[in-house]
């Protein structure tokens, strides 16, 4: 294991460029996947060097995000994801600049990020709103019958995990937002008027709940209940447009990172040789054209076998239940 941890480490350094694969950018973020953004973030916090490539074949894809640095590929669905993998094989932990801060500390208040926190926010994003946002992140680049099936059924999933029912929604809805709030008012307290919540030098939940708070305040509207809760709390508020400019409004000047370039690739792409650069070299307009319209017919195939398939998989799931469905899901399933 050791010597594992010592190549990746090796490979880390003698990358000329890391990669960060995302989802594309959306409300004023260099990407708007609430996965994606706290991945960034803590790179930037560690003043890692890196591209930015947006990945749109596949935008629900688990592994996405991801960073890929020299033979390497660090999944979002691997090892606890893109952060825990930097910081378990060594090539990147911001918490071992903090020898004095108690370990216990960092985990209970990142385990308010990754459970009252994220569950308050996926809630808002599949449960309360109307599909808008999470199809500008995950499906507006997809065929409109894929994309609205594949968001009822990631709303159906997320009202499991949540343990939403018709009988239980209020009573849930209820509980989700007391713990968000108890968990800002403890983030609220936990960083008072620090540039940092611990001590004067960043750690891994500066980067997660930076992510959360980000998304929140930009991605969200007026009339979120998660928004309105966080922006009770001012110093929370400063704290994320101080590192806003910081990180992201000045990323292009300080050479953190270069601006989002799309990538149509579904699956990790191998490490360019040295001096390649990543971007597909110009061809003539007739091959381009001709190319296009290659694309086109075979996309339509593409679309269509998709869309067959998702239907032969909800039908070999029994049918869809309409009772399971909301009156404001906008889609009616017939047994």
């Amino acid at each position: 294991m050791a010597s594992a941890s010592a190549a990746a480490a090796a490979e880390w350094e003698a990358a000329e460029r890391k990669v960060l694969v995302a989802r594309k950018p959306c409300f004023g973020l260099p990407t708007g996947c609430p996965t994606s953004l706290p991945v960034l973030l803590y790179l930037r916090l560690a003043q890692v060097p890196f591209d930015i490539h947006i990945d749109t074949s596949f935008p629900d894809a688990d592994h996405i995000p991801y960073v890929e640095f020299g033979d390497c590929v660090a999944f979002n669905n691997e090892k606890g994801g893109v952060i825990e993998y930097l910081k378990g094989e060594k090539i990147v932990d911001l918490n071992s600049k903090h020898p004095s801060v108690s370990p216990s500390d960092v985990l209970s208040t990142k385990a308010m990020v990754s459970t009252w926190l994220a569950d308050a926010l996926q809630y808002e994003l599949w449960v309360v709103d109307d599909g808008s946002i999470a199809h500008d992140i995950y499906f507006s680049d997809l065929a409109w019958p894929i994309g609205k099936i594949l968001h009822w059924k990631k709303t159906r999933d997320v009202k499991q995990l949540l343990g939403i029912t018709k009988l239980s929604a209020a009573e849930k809805e209820e509980e989700i937002y007391q713990k968000a709030s108890a968990a800002y008012d403890a983030f609220s307290l936990i960083l008072g008027d620090q540039v940092f919540l611990f001590d004067n030098s960043p750690t891994d939940v500066d980067a997660l709940f930076l992510g959360h708070a980000l998304f929140v305040l930009n991605a969200l509207p007026d009339t979120s209940v998660l928004r309105g809760t966080l922006q009770k709390h001012e110093n929370l508020v400063n704290f994320v447009e101080h590192h806003k400019v910081q990180l992201l409004d000045d990323s292009s000047s300080s050479g953190l990172g270069s601006s989002p370039s799309p990538s149509s690739s579904s699956t990790p792409r191998k490490r360019a040789s040295a001096g390649q650069s990543y971007k597909p070299k110009p061809k003539a307009k007739k091959e381009r054209t001709e190319e296009e319209k290659k694309f086109r017919q075979r996309a339509k195939y593409f679309l269509a076998t998709q869309l067959v398939a998702v239907l032969v998989f909800l039908s070999l799931m029994g049918g869809v239940d309409s009772s399971e469905l909301d009156d404001d899901d906008g889609m009616d399933y017939e047994d």
